[in-house]
């Protein structure tokens, strides 16, 4: 217990110095740390003010210049959504012609359907398929083929004016949209840091804007714009077809009801000329089947030739991988040797598909061989029918038509009368008049 309560050890004096330098050195580390942390933190402060200046000014005028960028591309847009809603109010004009077109082709049909059964009256030797009739079954087939055509047209009008209201809706939206986020880029830009409605909020906006890139987003615009241009083009053409076909429906119309007295020469002389040039066509046909022929033998003995050679190269190949040991190698003549396999092999490849192809081509030419003698053969009847037709034609038949076309291409209200006076022999003095007054035929 005496030890315990003794006097503690003294130190030396070379320890008392040792211990004050140590405190002195300390003190003057821990003193130009303090300094270093000072400079430092006074640097970085001027460092951050100017960091958050120089990023303000950038993000200030990237602000700025994502404004100009919305309100160019929303006017951009808005041009096309207007041009969107016009060429939808025009062609519901181009529908309402159409339609009208489309209406105005009954009652010329029903003229025609009654002429058809006017002249089904006839009897005896006068009951035949002449020129008047051949002329009014053409006419019956244009005018269905038009409203045929027109009603086609119709719904390719209503496809288009659905396409462009589909563009004209998704336009719409991005403009809604890009005039919001201008509204919120204008309410941005407008911000300082004296504005006293800053709300600090969620700080982690890492995931924000990253919906889609700058460029994805233009691109956007651009696609949107694209079609709109697009759908137009289509429209523009769409037009300029409804101009061209209600004014080539109605030519055409116009010219069958002039056509009189021409129609079984010009058929006949038709007949034999198609005759003609199908017969060219088989005897040709038949000079290139031969040639087909030859060609197949031809592809044929080459493949056969091709034959011993690949057994040559295989069979070389097959003995050199029987050699011992080193002398297995790889030599320029074992390379040759698996090239020269690998190039006949190709070789016959090419050739079989081309003897695949030949023979396809041969059935070809044969079954179109066929087609060409039935038709000869059809051709054949029809001149044998026609021409007697022709014949009974110039005998039985004491027709005259007159035909008035009041078409006006400038009304859409023109009409055109049809007066057809016949005389049957035997029924001297009996007429059957048809007339018909019917609306234009194009709008």
């Amino acid at each position: 217990m005496s030890r315990l309560m003794g006097s503690p050890d003294k130190f030396l004096p070379s320890e008392w110095k040792h211990a004050n330098q140590v405190h002195f050195r300390s003190s003057e580390a821990e003193r130009s740390l303090s300094q270093r942390l000072t400079a430092e933190c006074q640097r970085l402060i001027e460092e951050s003010d100017k960091s958050t200046k120089h990023m303000q000014q950038d993000a200030q005028k990237k602000l700025e210049q994502r404004i100009q960028d919305i309100k160019f591309w929303r006017q951009e847009l808005d041009q096309k959504f207007e041009e969107m809603v016009q060429e939808i109010e025009t062609l519901i004009i181009f529908k309402s012609r159409v339609e009208r077109a489309l209406e105005s082709c009954s009652e010329p049909l029903q003229v025609t359907l009654q002429c058809l059964t006017e002249r089904q009256k006839r009897v005896a030797i006068d009951l035949v398929h002449d020129e008047v009739e051949e002329e009014l079954l053409k006419e019956k087939e244009v005018i269905e083929g038009v409203m045929v055509l027109l009603q086609r047209t119709l719904e390719q009008i209503n496809e288009q004016i659905r396409l462009i209201r589909s563009v004209k809706y998704y336009l719409e939206k991005d403009l809604q949209d890009k005039f919001q986020a201008e509204h919120i880029d204008d309410f941005c830009a407008l911000l300082t840091n004296a504005s006293t409605n800053l709300n600090r909020g969620n700080s982690d906006f890492s995931s924000a804007g990253t919906a889609v890139t700058p460029e994805e987003w233009e691109s956007l615009c651009i696609l949107n714009i694209r079609k709109a241009e697009k759908e137009k083009n289509n429209s523009l053409s769409l037009r300029a077809l409804v101009d061209s076909l209600l004014e080539q429906t109605a030519s055409d119309m116009r010219r069958q009801y002039e056509a009189t007295g021409r129609a079984f020469e010009l058929r006949i002389e038709e007949t034999k000329t198609a005759k003609t040039q199908l017969e060219n066509q088989l005897n040709e046909l038949l000079g290139e089947t031969a040639n087909q022929e030859k060609n197949l033998e031809s592809l044929r003995a080459a493949i056969a030739e091709k034959e011993a050679p690949l057994k040559v190269a295989q069979t070389r190949l097959s003995s050199r991988s029987q050699r011992p040991n080193v002398e297995l190698c790889h030599d320029p003549a074992q390379i040759r040797l698996l090239e020269e396999v690998k190039e006949l092999a190709n070789h016959i490849e090419r050739l079989t598909e081309a003897l695949k192809l030949s023979e396809m081509e041969l059935k070809a030419l044969a079954r179109r061989q066929l087609c060409l003698e039935e038709e000869i053969q059809v051709k054949t009847n029809s001149l044998y029918i026609d021409e007697l037709e022709m014949l009974q034609t110039l005998l039985f038949i004491l027709t005259a038509v007159q035909m008035t076309d009041c078409f006006d291409p400038d009304d859409p209200t023109d009409i055109y009368s049809i007066r057809v006076k016949e005389n049957v022999t035997g029924e001297a003095g009996e007429k059957a008049e048809i007339s018909g007054r019917v609306p234009g035929r194009h709008a």
